[in-house]
């Protein structure tokens, strides 16, 4: 798909926000004690909270990464639309993967901005895609635009 200008600007614009929103949760909101008092809430046993962690970091990185990725699409290459497409489906899920209990930790230890983030980028990642396929749909209809895969 040829990238027209205002799905690029709304991507790369979308991006920006989703880098930082995804360092400030993965790096400032989540931590030890935030990811104990989650555990606690679910009633697991808090043992495995620095492995948990661990790994909640490093699914982090990869959505800033990926989501790095994102600001790419400012130079218009075609290939990135897959990529950065399955980022956003990827990053939507959040809303469902993230336990509930991780957002009620973060509301008590941060309040209210403990969760802006999550909702933010998970949020947005939703609406994000949608716009891209709906983007990619039209396109499909164009006889001057041809879907170069």
């Amino acid at each position: 798909m040829l990238w027209p200008p205002k799905i690029r600007l709304v991507t790369v614009l979308c991006s920006i926000v989703f880098v930082l929103g995804t360092t400030l949760q993965n790096y400032v909101i989540i931590d030890l004690d935030l990811i104990e008092t989650s555990m606690r809430l679910k009633g697991a046993d808090t043992a495995d909270a620095p492995a948990y962690l661990s790994a909640l970091r490093l699914v982090g990185n990869v959505f800033i990464v990926g989501n790095a990725l994102g600001l790419l699409v400012w130079f218009r290459w075609r290939w990135l639309f897959w990529p950065v497409l399955a980022f956003n489906v990827a990053q939507a899920f959040g809303v469902f993967v993230v336990p509930f209990e991780v957002h009620r930790a973060a509301i008590a230890e941060h309040g209210w901005p403990g969760v802006l983030p999550s909702l933010v980028t998970d949020g947005g990642a939703v609406i994000l895609s949608i716009v891209l396929i709906v983007a990619y749909v039209r396109s499909l209809r164009r006889i001057d635009d041809p879907v170069r895969l």
